[in-house]
């Protein structure tokens, strides 16, 4: 039986729960996960102020998080393994830094969703926020590896200095894709912001829904058409993990384009060709 972490006292003042890890917590009683203290403001309460807690992640390694948890900063951040669900909605910062395990989201997400993150796996089956993988402000880079699939909506700067992983976004995407990106992948499948892969030095940019191809700046150059053999296996791993990939992506063609020139001209965006 996991570890579950119901929501009993809303707040309407986030509550910063990065003191409540899943490495700490598998050799702790329920009793002793209750006790541990949270943020509020500027004040340190204990989480039985805001949450019943049961059960153990002795066995199993898991931990869930039950109920609107919109108001509730940094669930999973610094995971390294293990796995943590939140049934509901989720706050900022969500599996910010990680390394390694999972974590599993049946409603929506904040802001800078796996920021800096390093390895494991985010599936956020909702919406999500601005700046999903990317860099804090005043760090070096963003996202360094894992994966972050989100089946709705996200918003501005994604994988903003991302520097490897894979990001996926089923529904509309925001503004600035990629910006300043070093490395890795950024996939879209719905409706798309403006000024895609701005200063990007390297990676790629993919766009799979013809209609809604964005207008490339002028710093990018068009190469050529083609079927790229890479991105078929890609969506099929997509597709494995449970991400809802269109079918008619996976054998279409291409167009792709060359950039920033601004930069070292190295990233390309590959905007799928319509039939």
């Amino acid at each position: 039986m996991p570890l579950v972490c119901e929501l009993k006292q809303p707040s309407s003042i986030p509550l910063e729960v990065d003191t409540v890890r899943l490495e700490a917590i598998r050799s702790q009683s329920a009793d002793q996960v209750q006790a541990t203290l949270i943020q509020r403001g500027n004040e340190q309460l204990p989480l039985a102020d805001f949450f019943d807690v049961s059960g153990s992640a002795a066995d199993d390694n898991e931990m869930i998080w039950r109920g609107d948890c919109s108001k509730v900063k940094l669930i999973g951040s610094h995971l390294s393994s293990g796995r943590i669900r939140v049934e509901g909605n989720a706050g900022m910062h969500l599996g910010a830094e990680m390394s390694g395990g999972e974590i599993e989201v049946s409603g929506d997400a904040g802001d800078w969703v796996g920021a800096e993150m390093h390895g494991g796996r985010v599936h956020i089956h909702g919406n999500a926020g601005h700046l999903v993988g990317a860099v804090y402000r005043g760090g070096r880079r963003g996202m360094t590896g894992g994966e972050i699939f989100i089946d709705g909506n996200a918003g501005n700067e994604i994988g903003h200095t991302m520097r490897r992983g894979t990001i996926a976004i089923g529904g509309r995407s925001g503004d600035a894709p990629g910006f300043n990106m070093i490395a890795g992948s950024v996939l879209l499948f719905g409706e798309a912001g403006i000024r895609p892969g701005a200063g990007m030095r390297r990676g790629t940019i993919v766009y799979g829904e013809p209609d809604a191809a964005p207008e490339m700046l002028p710093t990018f150059k068009f190469a050529c058409e083609y079927r790229p053999v890479f991105l078929r296996f890609l969506f099929l791993q997509l597709k494995a993990f449970g991400f809802p990939v269109p079918d008619d992506c996976l054998n279409a063609s291409y167009r792709r384009h060359c950039g920033d020139f601004l930069e070292e001209g190295k990233g390309e965006i590959l905007l799928r060709a319509a039939v």
